[in-house]
């Protein structure tokens, strides 16, 4: 249970569980394990490290790792010095990174061992760090992160902090090519911690276990996280999304609550021997960030033999927004393609090109409206503005609601591809392929994957006397862009189809993809 009455900002979660639950494990990452209490001092160690460091309230520092409990450790730090952690998606090329980096004025860097190299290449280009600390320690250069924390002083700041003080930054990617920060504040925190407690997803009993194995650059990952130490759960955390691993830890620990992407809950399913496991303990299986079709969903059911429940959100919206609880994923409710309703504390509207609320059953782009609604894009006025009109959040989804007020996707408005629960705008790959002598012309579309929900395809139109495979453009995209967002296939043709005023039809493109499907999404 939330104690939502003790809460006043994310800092809080650490302190009222240390009062509480101080000798109950909050964490276990591999072999080590840590209790309320000592998560709630190290907190504060990291918040005074921050603070003596120069950190500012409103700052920024960067984190570029792995999942581990230590995350966790740094964002409670940051919520009590009123700083600002910026996750960054290790997945992403070396030139994102440094443009995230540079884009959120990170002044501290926390780096994870697989990414010492990497970050090492960066220096140069990252004016404004002034200290890199190394999470897993064993750098020649920079300061052990243990060592570092260890060596402040354990006292509580107990800064002032406000709802509109920002506690997050996660970078979604942008039509432009370009990511964007969204600003997530304490009370969007708050607010999600009330949608759990009393939306039927995240009302859990304390002491039992929860797992975190979602990438921690993800809303979904940080969430999952949150929501378990507010209640005083044992966190779980896994390092790397590996399904074998996954399924030894739900036993190991006898997990009672987890969150998957439908990607992964594929994979689960299709490990030998899944159904040999004891997962008599699990209880409560969330899901969400990407459609689920109805056979992984139904297979899941009956391997898994728990309650299913899906969220819908976006990280504009701090991962909140609607419900389908387990009561309606019985197939006989018809409402397995729902992605529910909206949350006690949210609205959702379905409007139409000229901003009219449309009837049920009609189609248009879903519009959002909560307290967990991001402040807005980092430095960027003109995005906020165009995607917040009124307090209202246009999410670039098509949608409608049918007569009971279950919403269901239908498309999306802003060509976004959804690959594995990982976000690919279009104009980022298509400007990796740009950069190759032979383009001419491309467009860049999603397609469906059985494995992946949408795989990347690019449709490209080679420069008079030019000449290319599908191989050399793909290759070259490499060195470009995150491996994800890579095209899987190529196709060659002679002209893309554009309006008379030369705009890109892309749904021209995808009809032959997508014409056996009665959605435009996997």
């Amino acid at each position: 249970m939330i104690a939502l009455d003790k809460l006043n900002c994310v800092a809080d979660i650490s302190r009222h569980q240390a009062t509480i639950n101080g000798s109950r494990v909050a964490q276990i990452f591999e072999d080590r394990k840590t209790t309320y209490s000592q998560l709630d001092t190290r907190a504060s160690q990291v918040a005074n490290g921050l603070i003596n460091a120069g950190c500012a309230p409103g700052s920024r520092i960067g984190y570029l790792g792995k999942n581990s409990d230590y995350y966790f450790e740094v964002m409670s730090g940051t919520a009590k010095a009123n700083v600002v952690i910026a996750g960054v998606n290790w997945r992403l090329a070396v030139p994102e990174v440094e443009y995230i980096l540079n884009d959120a004025c990170v002044e501290i860097l926390f780096v994870g061992a697989e990414f010492y190299d990497m970050v090492m290449q960066l220096v140069p280009n990252l004016p404004a760090i002034s200290q890199i600390i190394a999470i897993d320690g064993n750098h020649h250069k920079w300061v052990d992160y243990c060592q570092w924390r260890d060596s402040q002083n354990t006292e509580d700041p107990l800064l002032p902090i406000s709802l509109e003080d920002d506690v997050l930054q996660l970078y979604t990617s942008g039509t432009t090519g370009h990511p964007k920060g969204v600003q997530l504040t304490n009370g969007n925190y708050l607010d999600v911690l009330d949608q759990a407690a009393n939306g039927g997803w995240g009302d859990w009993d304390e002491g039992e276990a929860s797992i975190v194995a979602m990438p921690i650059f993800h809303v979904a990952g940080v969430n999952v996280g949150v929501v378990g130490l507010a209640q005083g759960l044992v966190n779980v955390v896994l390092k790397d999304v590996d399904p074998v691993v996954i399924l030894d830890l739900l036993e190991k620990y006898r997990v009672k609550y987890a969150f998957f992407v439908p990607a992964v809950i594929l994979f689960l399913n299709s490990i030998p021997g899944v159904r040999d496991r004891d997962f008599s303990n699990l209880d409560f299986l969330l899901y969400g960030a990407s459609p689920i079709s109805e056979d992984v969903l139904l297979t899941a059911k009956n391997i898994f033999k728990c309650n299913f429940c899906q969220v819908y959100g976006l990280t504009e919206t701090c991962g909140a927004g609607t419900i389908l609880p387990p009561e309606d994923h019985d197939p006989a409710r018809g409402k397995l393609r729902s992605c529910g309703k909206a949350a006690p504390t949210a609205e959702v509207r379905i409007l139409d090109s000229d901003g009219s609320i449309l009837a049920p059953n009609q189609v248009g782009e879903i519009t959002y409206r909560s307290k967990s609604l991001m402040k807005g894009y980092w430095n960027n006025p003109e995005a906020t503005a165009k995607t917040i009109q009124n307090g209202w959040f246009f999410t670039g989804d098509a949608g409608y609601m049918d007569e009971e007020g279950y919403l269901y996707i239908h498309d999306r408005i802003k060509d976004m591809i959804v690959s594995g629960g990982e976000n690919i705008y279009p104009a980022e790959v298509e400007n990796a392929l740009f950069d190759h002598v032979a383009v001419g012309d491309v467009a860049v579309i999603g397609v469906p994957d059985d494995k992946w929900g949408e795989a990347v395809k690019a449709v490209v139109v080679l420069k008079p006397g030019a000449t290319a495979t599908e191989e050399d453009l793909i290759a070259h995209t490499r060195s470009k862009i995150a491996g994800y967002k890579i095209p899987k296939s190529i196709d060659f043709t002679d002209t893309l189809p554009r309006n008379p005023t030369g705009k890109l039809l892309k749904r021209e493109l995808r009809k032959p993809y997508w014409q056996s499907k009665n959605r435009q999404i996997n």
